[in-house]
C-alpha cells in the first residue's frame, strides 16, 4: 500500500512538472500596413517563460521565410492575433474561441490570422 501511495505522489508530480513545461505562448507576425490577412507571416512559439516562448515565435516566423517579425501577443493558455489590410487585434484567454473573439473586439472586420493553445 505504502509503494501504492508513493507511485500516485511520484505521478502527480511528474504530470505537474509535464504541464508546466510549456507555461507561455506567443505569437511573433510579419503583417505590414497594407498586407492581406492572408499574406501576413506569423510563428508561434512556446517556452518556460515570457521570454523564452516570445524568442522561439520571432525564430519561427524567421524561418518561415520572414523578413521581419514582432512580437504581437504572449499568452497563458491560448491567443489570438487577427487583421485586415490596415487594423489588428489581438487577444488571449482559457479557450481559442475566447482568444479569437477577444481579438476580433480590437478589428471587427478583421479575420483571424492564428490562434493556438497549450
Amino acid at each position: 500500500m505504502r509503494k501504492f501511495i508513493s507511485t500516485i505522489i511520484l505521478a502527480a508530480i511528474v504530470s505537474a512538472q509535464a504541464s508546466s513545461v510549456f507555461a507561455f505562448g506567443a505569437i511573433a507576425v510579419n503583417d505590414s500596413q497594407g498586407t492581406a490577412a492572408s499574406e501576413a507571416g506569423y510563428g508561434v512559439g512556446w517556452g518556460s517563460t515570457r521570454k523564452e516562448a516570445e524568442r522561439n515565435a520571432v525564430k519561427e516566423c524567421l524561418s518561415a521565410g520572414n523578413d521581419e517579425c514582432k512580437v504581437a501577443v504572449w499568452f497563458e493558455r491560448c491567443g489570438a492575433y487577427v487583421g485586415d489590410r490596415v487594423n489588428y487585434g489581438i487577444g488571449y484567454g482559457t479557450t481559442k474561441r475566447i482568444a479569437e473573439q477577444k481579438a476580433l473586439e480590437d478589428c471587427d472586420h478583421c479575420q483571424v490570422i492564428v490562434s493556438d493553445c497549450q
